[in-house]
Order: structure tokens, then sequence, then C-alpha cells
């Protein structure tokens, strides 16, 4: 017979024998107890689950600011995060075996001893005072009740009191032994154990009662924290009796120094020492973000949709939520605090928190579509609001990115981008000119104050933009007659289409029906009538700066799962989606509204002449306000940010912002920029060529 099967053999009769021992101890009768031990000899050898082996415990996912460090929240249902044995304080190691198995390293997974002794303590005291667990056979325990992959009633069925339980249980403790070490064993003991107060594992234990890391644990706190595993939800001292937690400790302190570990003065010590709790909650959720960078809760609702939208993590948004709250997933996100703190700045100085106005601003890195900030004039939390104030002074509706009961704004002549890149696109230079009238009557089907016997007549906003433009300064100036000639010119459906490539949706019914269905005849899309988002805004108009390239708007750097392996989700999505002379030529006429000039020479005026001078680098943008200026919008971009920001209230679209605002929208957004842009160089954008500037061509393919 070889020796591996005598090996098998061996830890089946030693498997059934104690299991009948162990079941003695619950003052089972005695027949019983022998009849389950010799059974148990005929029993089929079980092999090791890989459960087991690699255990399946949840842990929670931390979400970190761009630097890679600072905490933004966690996401959790266990509050654990595994660390390597080398991590805990070797008097934490030491405790926990004084605690739960002092003969840890001298079994093999069942202490027949052990066994032994708390048979002959029960049975002379009459009750199951004396367990016989090894700390293997423990985690045995604690892996298979935690199994995630297992059903409820597996689960379930895993801890309760049986003799197949308990007979499984020693079997899989006497294979673990064979195929880890002791300390492979002990790490994945600490990491999976339940010390109360919501913490799993070692770490967040530590984090929790003591504010530090278990490589810091003192012999006292060790002491402490070890003796709690035994009876976590009474003995907790944060939330339950203190008193049994203090008795607990002392009598892990006791062991320490039987077992020769640790010095009987220093045990002493540490016995007399208060109870010096420094507690500590892991934040759970955006709504656990810290008070002190509130405004970065928008952010993280973002995230937490970008996340739910992401196949990578589950087939449904249900399992997408389980796979972030178990998976221990390291997220270092593209929040840059010092950019999303002067965006902040620069909306509360245009809007107070308790302002029944918005103005909800993103800023987008062209080229990847990382969100560098993501700022709103409000706090973000679930505290209730005066009445009738729906979404203010708090809020955890996403206003600047849209879902939900969020389906944007109206961002005016913004939209006038569309229209000249589908021109472009079509074979149209930037010289394209137009005598553009004071208004003009289109073939375009409409009704109320902008119809003329039916039809769409858009007019100017002022008798002085009448005449001669080219998409220069007609994009500059921001003359409707001259966007809505050419919108007829092209073709109002490849306007949308344009829209929709770059990243605009459609969040509202009525403006998604009109591009499904209508689009032929939407000729005042154009002027901005679809609501948007500064999210998406941003996102187009980055396309623009960074060349054509339209990168989905992500909030991640860098995504790790609990092993440290890098997940492909947080990479950059991007797509050339327009010809990038055609984007140039876009981003040449976007310099002309913001008081740059073209590398034509061929801007007149702009709109937000200021922002060029304000700046101080090259810079191109647009303003837009919709009809009786309910909203006002303001886009800048430069080769290396995009920035957006629209005013609105978000509960009433009929409240008008008034044109005013306008202009501190514009310094606001100048501001943004400035700051974000403090430490990079100096960029110009690429000039377009001279053909897609001056010559009418055929189509040009870009997507």
């Amino acid at each position: 017979m070889t020796r591996a099967r005598l090996d098998k053999l061996f830890t089946v009769l030693i498997a059934g024998v104690l299991a009948g021992l162990a079941l003695a101890m619950a003052a089972l009768p005695a027949a019983l107890v022998f009849g389950i031990g010799f059974s148990a000899l005929a029993a089929p050898y079980s092999e090791l689950p890989n459960t087991l082996r690699t255990p399946p415990t949840p842990q929670r996912s931390n979400l970190y600011a761009n630097d890679g460090t600072t905490l933004i929240t966690s996401f959790y249902q266990e509050d654990r995060v595994d660390v390597p044995l080398a991590e805990v304080a070797p008097v934490m190691r030491q405790a926990i075996i004084a605690a739960e198995d002092a003969r840890f390293h001298e079994h093999s997974g069942v202490d027949l001893r052990g066994v032994v002794r708390a048979f002959t303590v029960n049975q002379r005291d009459g009750t199951t005072r004396q367990g016989a667990s090894t700390l293997t056979m423990q985690y045995v325990r604690n892996v298979l009740s935690n199994d995630p992959r297992l059903s409820e009633r597996q689960r379930a069925a895993a801890t309760e009191l049986t003799t197949a339980r308990k007979i499984q249980e020693m079997r899989y403790a006497l294979a673990l032994e064979r195929e880890l070490t002791k300390d492979e064993i002990l790490g994945r003991y600490l990491n999976i154990a339940y010390f109360g107060a919501g913490a799993y594992g070692v770490a967040a234990a530590s984090r929790r009662y003591f504010s530090k890391p278990p490589a810091e644990l003192t012999l006292a706190e060790a002491a402490l924290l070890a003796g709690l595993v035994r009876s976590p939800h009474t003995d907790d001292p944060i939330n339950g009796d203190a008193d049994a937690a203090l008795a607990r400790r002392a009598y892990v302190l006791d062991r320490l120094v039987e077992s020769g570990q640790v010095p009987a003065d220093a045990a002493a010590r540490a016995g007399a020492e208060q109870l010096r709790l420094r507690p500590s909650q892991t934040p759970n959720d955006c709504t656990a973000v810290s008070a002190e960078h509130n405004d970065w809760g928008f952010f993280c609702d973002w995230f937490t949709r970008w996340w739910n939208a992401q196949p990578a993590f589950g087939a449904t948004v249900d399992e997408r939520q389980l796979t972030l709250r178990r998976g221990g997933f390291s997220i270092v996100s593209s929040l840059d605090p010092a950019v999303q703190r002067a965006t902040s700045e620069q909306v509360r100085r245009i809007y107070s928190v308790d302002d029944r106005r918005a103005a909800p601003t993103a800023v987008v890195q062209p080229g990847t579509g990382r969100v560098l900030a993501m700022a709103v004039n409000r706090n973000y939390g679930v505290a209730a609001n005066p009445a009738g104030q729906k979404n203010h002074p708090n809020t955890v509706n996403q206003l600047v990115a849209g879902g939900g009961a969020i389906e944007g704004y109206q961002a005016g002549s913004t939209f006038k981008v569309f229209t000249m890149l589908a021109a472009l696109e079509s074979g149209l230079p930037l010289s394209t000119e137009f005598d553009a009238p004071e208004r003009i009557v289109t073939d375009y089907s409409a009704t109320g104050a902008a119809s003329c016997d039916g039809y769409w007549c858009p007019r100017n906003a002022n008798a002085e933009m009448d005449g001669r433009h080219t998409m220069w300064t007609a994009f500059g100036e921001s003359v409707n007659t001259y966007f809505a000639w050419l919108t007829e010119r092209v073709g109002a459906d490849r306007v949308v289409e344009m829209a929709e490539r770059l990243g605009i949706v459609f969040r509202s019914g009525d403006d998604a029906r009109l591009a499904r269905h209508g689009a032929r005849e939407w000729g005042p899309f154009t002027l901005g009538v679809s609501a948007t988002t500064p999210l998406d805004l941003a996102g187009a108009y980055a396309a623009v700066a960074a060349e054509g390239s339209w990168c989905a708007p992500l909030p991640v750097v860098s995504i790790a799962d609990a092993a440290g392996r890098p997940v492909a989700a947080a990479r950059p999505n991007c797509r050339q989606a327009v010809d990038a002379d055609v984007a140039r030529a876009a981003a040449d006429a976007a310099r002309c509204a913001v008081g740059d000039q073209s590398m034509y020479g061929e801007c007149a005026r702009g709109t937000a002449e200021v922002l060029r001078q304000q700046l101080g680098r090259p810079v191109a943008g647009k303003t837009g306000s919709s009809d009786g200026y309910a909203t006002e919008t303001v886009v800048a971009f430069t080769p290396q940010l995009a920035v957006a920001s629209i005013a609105a209230n978000p509960d009433d679209p009929r409240d008008a912002v008034g044109q005013r605002v306008q202009r501190q929208l514009v310094e606001a957004v100048g501001e943004v920029l400035a700051f974000a842009l403090r430490d990079e160089p100096v960029r110009d954008f690429v000039p377009p060529s001279e053909t897609t500037a001056f010559r009418l061509t055929g189509a040009r393919a870009g997507n």
C-alpha cells in the first residue's frame, strides 16, 4: 500500500474518531458517539474545495482621488480588506493563537488533546463550556459560511451543529494543513474572522477600534481584539459590553503568559491599562463622503452610475453593485481635488447653496474623457428641504451628469458646433458665405412664437449681426439665421446625428422621439432646444479639442482587483468621431467666440471676448442662451482641457436665469481653466488645412 493511500486512510480514521469525541462534548449519548466514529471510517474521502485554498471573502472597495491616496469613500457589505500576515503585529498573531488555539503549531488541523480535554470538562460540568475547534477548523467554518457562491441554505448548513458538518469540517482541516503552511492558515484566518462592530478581518478591526493599521497594535490592543472573536456580537466594546471585552482581554493575556510568549510583568501592565478606544467608521457609499468634501458626492454618485453601466462587472445592475461591494477593488478616480475645489468655489460665487438656481459645471480632459471635476451649488445628501424646494439646498439628484429625474437643460447656441461640424464634414469650407438676414423663414414646420405661417423662422439676437458671414464670423457672433440656413443645406438629421456621435444623450422622452422619428424636420435643434448636461457638452467640445477623437466620459484613472491586477474597464474608450481636419476647422472657428484669433485671421467679434485675455493662452469655446434667457451656457476649451457650465433652475425651466449671468459664467469658466492649467505648458491648436478652410469639396469621412 502506498504512503499516499496510508495517509488518506489515516486521515479518515482520525477524522471519524475525533468527530465522535467532538460530538460527545455536546453531551450526546455514548452509543451515538462511537457510532459516529466508526461509521466515519467507511465514509468516502472528500477532496479539499478550492474555496478553502483561496477564500472568496467579501472585501470593501475603496475609491480614491486621482492622487491614489486621498480616500473619497468606500463601498462594502462587510468592512474588510485583506492584509499579508507580515503587516500584522507579531503580538496580534500570538494573541489570536493564545485566545483560540494554543496548540495551533503542534497539531495537524484537529487537536486530539483538546478534544479529550473539552470532553472531560464538559462531562464534569454537565454543560458545553469548552470547545475543541482548532483555529484551522474555525477557518474552514468561516470560509464555508461566507462563500458567496453557496446558497443561503448551504451557508447556514456550514455552521449548524450536526454530525455530518462536524466530520466534514475536521476532514477539511486535516487536508488543509497538508496543503498550506501554518502562517498561510493564520493569515487567512485573521483576514476572515469577525471582530464585532461591523469589522471583518484584523485590518478593519484595527481601524474600527483604534484607528491604526494592524502592524501598530500594542499588546493590550491585540489582546482585546483577539478576545472579541469568541463573542463579537456581545463583547463589542463600542456597541456591546465593554466589561466583557476587558474580561476577555485579561483571559488572553493570561494565556499568553502561560504559553511563555509574554512576560508576566508586561501582561500585568497591559491588563492594567484602561480601555483606550479611538473608534473610526469606514465610510460606505457616496452619502458617507466626509462633510469637509461634500461637493465630491456628485462625482461619487456619477462614478456609481458609470460602474453600474459596465458589463465587465456583471450582467445586471444588481450584479455589478454586488461586485463593487464585495470585490475589494482599489479604484483611483479621475477627480482632481484641487480642480474640484476651484470649480466649486467658482460655482458658488455665481449662486449660493440656498439659491433655487444652479450652475452645474463639468471639467473634462480631451483625449481620455477623464472627468477632473463635477461641481454644483448644492449639498450632496438626503436631508429634507424646506417645503416647495425640491432640489435645494440638499439633493442627490445628478444635476451635472443627468440621469434619473434629471433630463438636462437647454444649452442654446452651443449646439451650433454640431451644425458646423456636419457642414464641414459634408464638404463645405469654413469660408462658406451667406448674407444672413435679421429673420429667415425656413422649410421646417413650426408652431408658436418662432413660427411664420407654420414654418420655423428664427431671428438674430440683434440687428448688428445681419449681413454676410462665414462660419468663422457666424460662430463667433452666434448668428442664428446663418446656422438655420446652414442646417437646411446640410440636413437637420445630419446635425442631430453629429450631436449623438459626440456623446449628446437624449434623456427627455420628447427629444428622444424627435431624434429617432423626426430628425429631418428638427431644424431648431441647431439652436440648442434639446436638453443636455454640462458633462455631455464638455465631452462633445473635448472631442473637438482632441482633433475629432471622442472619448466616453470616464471617472477613473485605474482599477485594480483584490489581487492587484489591473481591470481593463478603466481604460479610456475613445473613437475617431469626425475627421481630424474637420475638428481642427471647428476649433479654429470656435476661437472667434472667445476673443482669440483663427489661424487664418478670419475672426471678427465674439460673444465672450474677455476669455482669451483672462486666460492668456490659446482658447476656443461658445456661449449659448435659450429662449427668453431661461438658461445660459458657456463652454471653453484648450487642447488640454474642456469646461462646460450651465445656469438654470433644475426644478422649473420657466424660471429664467437672465442674460446677465452669462458674464459671470464666462469669468468662472476662465478661472477654472486658468487654475487647472497653471502648471501645464501653453499649447496652440493645430490649424486646419487650407482645403477645409477655403475650398468646397466632397464629403470628408471621419467616423
